[in-house]
């Protein structure tokens, strides 16, 4: 089937919602990339989100009776389900091998990168979207990986482990929008539409989560160095916005 021929994630998730195994697949194979590389980035570990992943997908399916999406709101949907399940990830995979053999053949047997089905790669983050290859990016590695492939582990955990020691002392609400629209790439409308909060919301919590990222990393930066830095100053060659 090609890309212009295949039902959209809406459809897919209907016949899903009535009890359809093979529909639910197409849509693991379609986003399940999608959400690994965003569990890893919240995580730092690609063991933990190999696991969230299929966590992810099983609650989602769990769910399916009670919950409605919107035509283009399925991705963000899952991003907020898998940001949910990180938070509590430890009880979640216990909770996963419970009850993964409850999910029909199917499901289980869905995987990414297939010839005949759609890209899991996002086509454009769109006008709204932060650009995650700009330079206040506070990822600056590319970790697209499929569920099961195996990347530079130690390198890219180490490099992703120091990140979020930074990211997790942000307030909540800033991580999620951080996590949404620089990590899931979404747009600002679509991380409102994940978290239920108005599009300026979004972009006011983005703006200060970005502000904090910088100072908090120029503070270590500075420690590290063993030097401080004065309040309200900028180290030197800082980026300027």
């Amino acid at each position: 089937m090609s890309t212009l021929d295949a039902p959209p994630d809406d459809q897919l998730w209907s016949r899903a919602r009535r009890g359809d195994p093979a529909a639910f697949g197409e849509l693991f194979t379609r986003h399940s990339t999608v959400v690994y590389n965003y569990c890893f980035r919240l995580t730092g570990s690609w063991k933990t989100a190999e696991d969230l992943t299929s966590v992810v997908f099983l609650e989602a399916w769990r769910r399916r009776e009670d919950v409605t999406v919107e035509a283009g709101a399925f991705v963000p949907w899952l991003l907020g389900l898998a940001s949910k399940v990180a938070r509590n990830s430890t009880r979640a995979v216990r909770r996963h091998r419970r009850l993964l053999a409850k999910l029909p053949p199917a499901v289980i047997e869905g995987r990414a990168g297939d010839d005949d089905q759609p890209s899991t790669a996002r086509d454009g983050a769109g006008p709204d979207a932060p650009d995650p290859a700009d330079p206040d990016h506070p990822d600056g590695v590319d970790h697209a990986h499929g569920v099961g492939e195996a990347p530079d582990t130690a390198d890219s955990e180490r490099r992703m482990k120091q990140i979020l020691r930074v990211f997790r002392r942000l307030p909540k609400q800033e991580q999620e929008v951080l996590a949404l629209c620089v990590w899931g790439e979404r747009t600002y409308a679509e991380a409102a539409v994940a978290l239920g909060i108005p599009v300026g919301t979004v972009r006011s919590r983005l703006a200060r989560a970005r502000a904090h990222m910088e100072r908090m990393t120029e503070a270590a930066a500075a420690k590290s160095r063993g030097t401080q830095t004065p309040p309200g100053t900028r180290t030197e060659g800082a980026h300027h916005r």
